[in-house]
């Protein structure tokens, strides 16, 4: 198949899942016909379309695929398995147990949202396991303090990949360091580049991560929300709707009969166990799974040191982030099953019984993943990525590359629903520009590359086709589309002020810490300035009836 003969055709696929995502607010039909349009595509330039029954093959093909990689097949057991850990928590009344005990500190609205974006930054090690356990613990907590799931949605999504982009040790540690080092070997520089330093030294250019952090705390001390958010917090304080009617929340009914018997004696280690458990254990196999990889790789200090701070950086880059997180899934599940039993909370055959209704209460998570992988699979065929760099690029201001690269790495990832597919693509491309435009520059260099990393999450982070904004809406138990339209609004705010604070400054020369200052205030009169307290109606309307 020749890619180039599509043109602007290879955008439609995402296009259109993405347009009958809000059209219809049904992801699996609007994921499903995304792909049929790509595999007719395929077909069509192949000139083998009522041979190949207009795509179906590749359509099959496609799904197969995605499930035969490791990776993906790990994220699907990672969250099923999640999955029933979560729902033998709430049988022992763990969930309500930490619930409570977290409502004695989160009086408020604003204390309570706060706590959720404690944990979310403490959970700073792979997004995915921040999605799946920051939204059901805190849930209880939110629905008590009349939050929207939309904004509890939006705090979990915005604590997840943003902080595991930018952790020192983190599950993307290892796509980062690839697409730097694929750059640098793309200008004939590979001996003597500290990659990871390289990747260091970003973090202060990583505008849009920091700014959504920033930009949390100040929706919470300011009590300030506009847009869709707003209505939706002022649905959630004056009636308690924190879902609003005729949603549907990404989360199966399987799971509502699992909240433990009226009386029955709860407590917080029932939660606290395996979810610690989870956490540790994931830690642990992170760096087992990588110092086995390296060491296997020949590299030297695996040998000679492998627990200094040299040798966890060699085994988290080179581990196998899926496979730990599955591991470490299951060994909680056991701990949920062990203490469980012996607290007499159920029998082993009633455990398990819970454990597969709570697995099967994210069943349509898997089925949206296995399709949005699909999807991506098309695109990448079809060349929709390739398209777009070759499209936006072109002869600029050497000032203008950071920002450029900025949006061009958001529109892929949005197109595409992937942060690393976006940066494996484009870092390789643009450090060869950025080194073209001015030769030996380190901050520019710098600042490129960091507009790369981070416009990769910002476009991941308003995809209604990404898997962690999926399971963002499945952890806080929200319509995944009113999670989608409310946080987009948000997202694009601030990845506006990192274009206008951040990269135009720092392509115009101003030191990145000025720019940080800049930045982190312009998003605090823009929340002041823009935004509502949505505890107080709308001046000269009258109140909506329940």
């Amino acid at each position: 198949m020749n890619a180039d003969a599509l043109g602007v055709l290879t955008v439609l696929p995402p296009l259109i899942a993405i347009l009958l995502a809000f059209l219809t607010k049904n992801v699996v039909i609007s994921l499903f016909a995304g792909i049929v349009f790509g595999a007719v595509l395929m077909q069509v330039t192949g000139g083998t379309l009522v041979q190949s029954g207009f795509g179906f093959i590749s359509i099959v093909t496609g799904m197969m695929n995605s499930l035969g990689d490791s990776w993906n097949a790990g994220v699907v057991m990672q969250c099923l398995v999640i999955g029933g850990t979560i729902a033998l928590i709430t049988k022992m009344g763990g969930a309500r147990a930490i619930a409570d005990a977290l409502a004695k500190r989160a009086k408020t609205a604003k204390s309570s949202q706060f706590i959720t974006w404690l944990m979310g930054i403490f959970i700073f090690f792979d997004d995915y396991a921040n999605s799946l356990i920051v939204g059901p613990v805190m849930r209880p907590v939110t629905d008590k303090m009349r939050i929207s799931r939309e904004k509890l949605s939006f705090i979990v999504d915005s604590t997840a990949a943003p902080i595991a982009g930018i952790a020192l040790i983190s599950t993307w540690i290892a796509t980062e360091l690839t697409s730097i080092r694929d750059g640098f070997a793309n200008i004939g520089v590979t001996e003597g580049v500290d990659f990871y330093g390289t990747f260091v030294r970003t973090i202060p250019y990583r505008f849009y991560n920091i700014f959504i952090l920033v930009f949390i705390l100040f929706t919470i001390y300011l009590s300030r929300e506009f847009g869709p958010m707003l209505k939706a917090e002022r649905r959630a304080r004056k009636f308690g709707k924190v879902v609003a009617d005729g949603s549907t929340p990404l989360m199966s009914d399987e799971a509502a009969d699992l909240e433990p018997a009226e009386g029955a004696k709860t407590s917080i280690w029932s939660a606290i166990l395996p979810i610690g458990t989870l956490i540790v254990s994931a830690f642990v196999l992170f760096y087992y799974i990588g110092y086995q990889y390296a060491l296997a790789d020949g590299v030297a200090v695996m040998r000679t040191a492998p627990f200094s701070w040299e040798g966890i950086k060699e085994a988290f880059s080179a581990t196998d982030a899926a496979l730990a997180l599955l591991g470490s899934a299951i060994l909680a599940t056991i701990v949920a099953l062990v203490y469980g039993v012996c607290k007499k909370h159920f029998n082993l055959i009633e455990g398990i019984d819970i454990w597969i209704k709570g697995l099967k209460s994210l069943f349509i998570t898997a089925v949206i993943l296995v399709l949005a992988w699909t999807l991506n699979g098309t695109i990448k065929e079809i060349g929709t990525s390739m398209f777009l760099v070759n499209t936006i690029s072109g002869s600029l201001p050497a000032f203008l590359l950071p920002s450029l690269i900025f949006v061009m790495g958001s529109l892929i990832s949005f197109s595409t629903g992937t942060s690393y597919g976006t940066m494996l693509i484009l870092t390789p491309l643009t450090i060869p520009l950025a080194n073209a435009l001015k030769p030996g520059n380190e901050t520019f260099m710098l600042a490129a590359i960091g507009a790369v990393l981070t416009g990769a999450i910002f476009g991941d982070h308003c995809s209604p086709i990404s898997d962690t904004t999926i399971l963002s809406s499945m952890g806080a138990g929200c319509d995944h589309l009113d999670h989608t339209k409310t946080q987009m609004v948000y997202a694009l705010a601030v990845a506006g002020v990192s274009i206008v604070g951040g990269y135009l400054l720092v392509g115009l020369g101003l030191p990145v810490w000025a720019s940080l200052i800049i930045g982190i205030v312009l998003t605090g009169v823009m929340v002041a300035v823009v935004g509502k307290n949505p505890d107080k109606p709308l001046p000269g309307k009258l109140e909506p009836t329940e």
